[in-house]
């Protein structure tokens, strides 16, 4: 049993790591992009489209919490 409980969270932390919203917008895009495919819409943008979105948001927010800004 404790070879599948080390499995299982070896899962986790590859697919979750460390903030578990990027794993979670991957998931709503993916679902969003299979469903507005079945109903005919070429929804092939969505998924790059929306992971430039979130890696921009989780880059910033990380950014904004420890403290660092960019300087031109």
């Amino acid at each position: 049993m404790r070879y599948i409980r080390s499995f299982a969270l070896f899962w986790w932390d590859f697919i979750v790591g460390d903030d578990y919203r990027v794993a979670l917008s991957v998931v709503v895009l993916l679902s969003a992009t299979a469903v507005l495919s079945r109903a005919g819409v070429a929804a092939w943008w969505l998924v790059p489209a929306g992971v430039a979105v979130t890696l921009a948001v989780s880059v910033f927010s990380v950014a904004r919490r420890s403290g660092q800004r960019s300087s031109p």
